[in-house]
């Protein structure tokens, strides 16, 4: 344990209201914590408990002034931060203070290439000229384990997966060297062998440059592992702290022992040899060319997915696994008609999908829905929570006006949340509030299938098992097909009756959930289950090929 008597940052009753239509909402209430020299200090606690708006006042990243701060101080080597100038927060900001931020899709500029995103701070911060900063590119593309770096200097965001988007988001706090790495939830889009190897490369940094970290996560597991002293918060305050090791040991809150006691309920196995086939998919390919030269001459393709194949039945789950970039979001979106470039057969209820027309397809698409993984990204941020639920009623000219608010009411309180709140903003709710939203926007068309992309990754484990909960109990109460799409193996063994283990595109291993966890046939898959339970990797050889 490293000794927090050198403080680098020191929080003093920091308190932040937020502006809204509806009057002021006091979202932190005077917080008071420090971080020593070398130190992990983790920041736990549900959604919506203060930790994010916590860790960008010190970075003084809120949206002032309709965010103000009624009391409190925070001092970085003794510095004001609260209120100081932007020559000050220029110096900090980058440079001392690096930040890993939750949703790298929404942080990560769409116009701008990976190489152009990392290089910026390289260059205002450093100095470096252009062949400098690429260099220094590489070099963190290839520490924070992305496969060919080279081929992903020019990509923009929308070309990477989530997982290769969150590390470019982590090659770029940590570009110049900081003092102090705030990392809230950094391992949240990443498959679980590459979170062990992310969390091996930030302590190996931490040891070299003596760097400090906030860390701010939904995975206990990992503030176990990596952290010194633990803050739990609850509504906006501080309800414990103290070392690791004992507030794991013996925490003396209710609320903290029921954050440690949180886990996805037990999978209930039943009978589904007799339901119908909702969906049957046969050697589903998704090959995107590579071309070379002025005329574009295809020379290779990049096998995305590469002879899939499947049945999925009424009230049945089928979780697909693997590493980020394996092929998992590309399968959906082939199955949902979305990749145009999508060969095989796809047979929905009997009727088969392949070279029907987009018009065609409408009546299908109600019944085929889907829920992204970032609640954030995927909802519009200039329509009120009332106009996202009901727009598939409108696209699908279903209901009165009348009609469609009772449905987007009952739709809401379906998935546990006051239609009270429905003309308000996605950036009004947490994380867990905006994912139910998404999920009442695809419940609300009455939906024979729906496509799980990784809908609890950006969520701490309590909110995690409340949503796993809401799931079976939609499952169970319409007959629904889930395909279900993680790198959380937790929560995967909490939905699934069929796994597909799918590795660069190709599945290694697929079966029933039971046999598959239990005695897993692959090395492969066999990783995969002790980086998920254990954390640790055992061969690496295996990961990361």
């Amino acid at each position: 344990m490293n000794s927090n008597s050198d403080k680098l940052l020191e929080i003093e009753a920091l308190s932040v209201d937020f502006e809204t239509p509806s009057g002021i909402v006091n979202a932190v209430e005077r917080v008071s914590l420090n971080v020593g020299v070398g130190e992990t200090v983790a920041l736990v606690g549900e959604s919506g408990s203060g930790k994010s708006v916590t860790a960008l006042s010190v970075m003084q990243l809120l949206p002032y002034p309709r965010a103000s701060h009624p009391s409190g101080s925070i001092r970085f080597r003794g510095e004001e931060l609260v209120a100081a100038d932007d020559e000050t927060l220029k110096r900090v900001r980058g440079d001392q203070i690096g930040m890993i931020f939750q949703e790298p899709m929404t942080s990560l500029n769409p116009l701008h290439t990976v190489r152009k995103q990392i290089s910026e701070t390289l260059i205002l911060h450093k100095g470096m000229d252009e062949s400098a900063a690429r260099a220094r590119c590489l070099e963190l593309l290839d520490m924070v384990r992305i496969r060919n770096p080279e081929s992903r200097l020019n990509s923009y965001p929308h070309q990477l997966s989530g997982g290769q988007r969150q590390r470019v988001m982590i090659a770029m706090a940590l570009a110049n060297d900081p003092d102090l790495l705030i990392a809230d939830e950094p391992t949240t889009a990443l498959d679980v062998t590459t979170q062990a190897q992310i969390l091996q490369l930030l302590e190996e940094l931490q040891q070299n440059l003596g760097m400090s970290m906030i860390l701010i996560t939904h995975d206990l597991g990992i503030v176990r592992k990596v952290s010194d002293r633990v803050y739990v918060m609850q509504g906006g305050r501080l309800v414990e702290h103290n070392e690791t090791a004992a507030l794991f040991e013996a925490p003396q809150q209710d609320y903290t022992r029921g954050l440690l006691s949180a886990e996805p309920p037990d999978k209930i196995y039943a009978d589904l040899s007799g339901a119908e086939t909702v969906l049957e998919a046969k050697d589903i390919r998704v090959w995107f060319p590579i071309t070379k030269g002025v005329m574009r001459k295809t020379v290779d393709h990049v096998k995305a997915v590469d002879g899939v194949s499947f049945k999925l039945r009424a009230g049945e789950t089928l979780g697909v696994v693997g590493e980020s970039g394996s092929g998992k979001t590309t399968l959906a979106l082939g199955l949902l008609r979305l990749l145009s470039n999508t060969q095989g057969e796809i047979r929905f209820r009997n009727q088969e999908l392949q070279g029907v027309s987009g018009k065609d397809l409408k009546p299908v698409r109600r019944q085929m829905q889907i829920v992204f993984q970032d609640p954030y990204g995927s909802l519009s941020p200039r329509l009120s929570i009332h106009q996202i639920i009901e727009e598939g009623l409108r696209a699908h000219d279903i209901g009165t006006e009348a009609e469609q608010d009772q449905q987007v009411i009952e739709a809401m309180e379906e998935v546990g949340l006051d239609p009270a709140t429905r003309f308000r903003y996605p950036h009004e709710f947490s994380g867990g509030q905006r994912q139910r939203v998404a999920i009442a926007r695809a419940m609300i068309l009455k939906p024979s299938m729906v496509v799980l992309d990784e809908p609890t990754s950006a969520l701490d484990r309590s909110v995690q098992v409340q949503i796993v909960e809401l799931l079976l109990k939609l499952q169970a109460e319409h007959d629904l097909a889930y395909l279900f799409i993680s790198h959380d193996l937790k929560v995967v063994r909490a939905l699934s009756d069929q796994i597909i283990v799918l590795r660069t595109g190709q599945v290694v291993e697929q079966g029933d959930a039971q046999t598959l966890f239990n005695s897993p046939s692959d090395p492969y898959t066999r990783e995969l289950m002790s980086a998920a339970f254990e954390l640790e990797i055992h061969d690496e050889s295996v990961i990361g090929q």
